[in-house]
């Protein structure tokens, strides 16, 4: 099989890539990593260090012509959850005009302006893209479907917790494909009809293999252009009316939640932990293990804000130690340092209560052992890339199989 074509956007450390190409059947020919938030281009020179810098671009993504990136099969990325917005042009009514900085109006753009645009989209993001934001339930998540309706694309979607198929953290985020309308998967999916495509034949369930719950498939239309999308979508609802798993195709959204279905092996926080000798900096001082507890316990107390407002704060306690006979927690971007946290993983050895390496942080989310290692990087900005990347083991899955009913198609 001829390796399909990949575009990269948001690459961060690389993540995607590593899914993809591990399959054998796909090659990425661009990518770009940019974080305008900092000087330091850490993310993009660990990507340039594990894949070589040719066709490699760390540049603002809005910044780049359309026209310099080359034409290819699928464009994959992983966009943070922005405010999608949308309003009119002063200058052009019938103009549609994003938020400054909103990274999903530069996959648009691409998309819209390319000659020759991906005839595959292959898409994460975090699971609360499907009720943000909380003034109008779903609304980004309608825009976005919307906006590939009007370039052709169906879609699929569906929020998977990779520990759900025994991989070793616990991560809920949501995977969406589109196809093309000029391709002849978009051709299946459109004949299979919707409850088929979630539950048997499209892509993601494949991969990914599911049951159904008591709720029962939802459907609505989706015909608004995304200024009245914007301004009126689901407009004082309390919930999103969009589940866990869904299909858009030709205005019409088909949605409803499912349950993972998987029998087979089940990776633990356990299994990942590094046997040879730890550094001493990843161990908690006795001194400090009171101020843990605290962090980590269940909490009922008054307490008093800047202005001097006081209140009553309630929190839940959090297992502590981090158990090792189940997955782990979610890794979050805070993960490194030194500092107590209520949100670091801390796990009980035999010499110590110890914080995890950024070797293990990198193996909850199935990527190579120091892979992020690299001469100015910290161990600190090390946990901060995994608590930003996804689980390669979830792509690899999800990119087989869509290779493979490319190839069939």
């Amino acid at each position: 099989m001829k390796k399909l074509k990949v575009i990269e956007l948001f690459a961060g450390v690389g993540g995607f890539r590593l899914g993809l190409e591990d399959t054998d059947n796909f090659e990425v020919v661009w990518s770009n990593q940019f974080e305008p938030s900092t000087k330091m281009q850490h993310a993009s020179k660990v990507y340039e260090a594990r894949f070589g810098s040719n066709n490699h671009r760390n540049q603002d993504i809005s910044e780049v012509p359309t026209k310099e990136i080359p034409d290819a099969d699928i464009l994959v990325g992983g966009f943070p959850c922005q405010d999608y917005s949308v309003a009119t042009t002063l200058h052009n009514s019938k103009g549609l005009i994003g938020k400054k900085g909103v990274l999903w109006w530069s996959i648009h753009r691409i998309l819209s302006e390319k000659k020759h645009p991906p005839k595959y989209l292959f898409l994460e993001n975090v699971d609360r893209l499907l009720k943000s934001p909380s003034t109008q339930r779903g609304r980004d998540f309608a825009i976005m479907l919307k906006s590939l309706d009007d370039l052709g694309y169906a879609v699929e979607w569906r929020v998977i917790n990779a520990a759900d198929y025994g991989m070793p953290q616990r991560r809920r985020r949501i995977f969406f494909l589109g196809y093309h309308k000029s391709t002849p998967l978009y051709k299946k999916f459109k004949k299979a009809g919707a409850a088929e495509w979630i539950f048997e034949k499209g892509t993601i369930a494949t991969a990914f293999p599911i049951t159904s719950t008591s709720s029962k498939m939802q459907s609505f239309d989706i015909k608004d252009n995304l200024v009245a999308l914007s301004e009126n979508f689901n407009l004082g609802e309390k919930l999103s009316p969009f589940q866990n798993t869904g299909v858009f195709i030709k205005g019409k959204v088909h949605t409803t939640k499912t349950t993972a279905s998987y029998i087979g092996k089940r990776t633990v926080l356990g299994d990942i932990l590094q046997k040879e000798s730890i550094l001493n900096e990843f161990y908690i001082p006795e001194e400090d293990h009171d101020k843990w507890h605290y962090l980590k316990g269940a909490k009922k107390e008054t307490r008093t804000s800047k202005s001097g407002f006081i209140y009553h704060y309630n929190e839940g306690s959090m297992v502590f130690p981090d158990a090792l006979d189940n997955a782990s927690r979610t890794i979050i971007t805070g993960e490194g340092g030194k500092s107590p946290s209520r949100f670091k993983h801390v796990i009980n050895t035999k010499n110590g209560l110890r914080r995890l390496t950024p070797v293990e942080l990198e193996r909850l989310n199935m990527f190579p052992d120091n892979h992020t290692l690299l001469e100015g990087i910290s161990n600190t900005k090390r946990a901060f890339f995994m608590g930003n990347a996804l689980v390669v083991g979830v792509v690899k899955k999800i990119g087989k199989v869509l290779s493979e009913k490319i190839m069939e198609a």
